[in-house]
């Protein structure tokens, strides 16, 4: 498969992601946003262990747990927290920032060092990006500009860490991505039913809303996700995030009747322009290996260069 390819794949997790607010405000119960995030996570994680029937064994018992709860577990929680604290798109302005916290733990936990380009391209997707969702607002709110910074370095280090990792040998990126699902959802669901209580009466638009979010956007949308994440470098995965909100704006005109603004069409196209520079100048993604296939490629390097002397 080509890396285009790859990467149209991946584009398609943030895409789906960016219908979440039409499909939450249209069709869910108002004021749960715990039990939307337990609704999304938990279910989908549990079909795609029933699905590939694959289990962690040894130390990846402990990687799926921290794993589930950067990417899961405490993101979806922050996430709704800020959101709900701060106004307008501000966590969204916050959020499409990652691809700068992904340049930094890249070059702490995998050794890439930061270019320019890197960093400027960055800085280019969040304005675009603030230009798009930003309104005017007072003061900001402490609890909620801490918990959106904190969302976004959780997803970020939860991002750079799947890649660190990889996958253990004979695991495929579904059955990876069930680990983290049911593990998040595990971590949310005592918090949801204590912050929240009962679960709501759900009616049927209700129902297909939480269908679409668990099968489409999440089950499918992690899937592709941390796929990506195996075949790309963590930078390049991390510049598609801000398609999320460009299509939320897309959507919310489309489908809800909002307006868009010069000024947010132009930012628009800033952001998508820094998106596509995102994916350039790397070099072509190496194949996946996991941690066993490099100790055993290492293994035969040494036996190779012993044999040479």
């Amino acid at each position: 498969m080509s890396r285009a390819t790859t990467v149209l794949l991946t584009a398609l997790a943030p895409v789906s992601w960016g219908t979440t607010y039409a499909v939450t405000s249209e069709f869910l119960p108002p004021d749960r946003p715990l039990f939307t995030g337990l609704m999304r996570a938990l279910p989908a994680g549990l079909l795609l262990l029933a699905l590939t029937r694959v289990l962690p064994r040894g130390t990846w018992w402990g990687k799926a747990a921290v794993l589930g709860a950067l990417n899961i577990g405490a993101f979806f929680p922050l996430l709704f927290l800020s959101a709900y604290r701060l106004p307008g798109g501000m966590a969204a302005v916050v959020g499409s920032i990652g691809p700068l916290f992904v340049v930094g733990l890249s070059a702490l936990l995998l050794g890439q060092r930061p270019t320019v380009r890197s960093v400027a391209t960055g800085a280019a997707a969040a304005f675009g990006v603030s230009l798009v969702v930003l309104k005017a607002a007072g003061a900001l709110d402490t609890v909620g500009v801490l918990a959106a910074l904190a969302s976004t370095a959780s997803m970020s280090a939860g991002t750079v860490l799947t890649k660190k990792w990889g996958r253990p040998e004979g695991v495929g990126p579904l059955a990876l991505t069930g680990w983290q699902l049911t593990a998040g959802g595990l971590l949310i669901a005592p918090l949801a039913f204590l912050v929240e209580g009962a679960p709501p009466d759900l009616d049927a638009p209700a129902v297909g809303g939480y269908l679409y979010l668990a099968l489409a956007n999440t089950a499918v949308g992690y899937w592709l996700w941390f796929r990506g994440i195996g075949r790309l470098s963590a930078t390049q995965v991390t510049f598609l995030g801000p398609l999320s909100p460009l299509t939320a704006a897309i959507v919310g005109w489309a489908a809800l009747g909002q307006s868009l603004t010069p000024l947010q069409l132009a930012g628009m196209a800033l952001a998508f322009t820094a998106t596509l520079a995102g994916q350039l100048g790397h070099r072509a993604p190496q194949p996946f290996s996991s941690p066993e296939q490099n100790a055993q490629k290492l293994s035969m390097d040494l036996t190779s260069a012993t044999l040479r002397r």
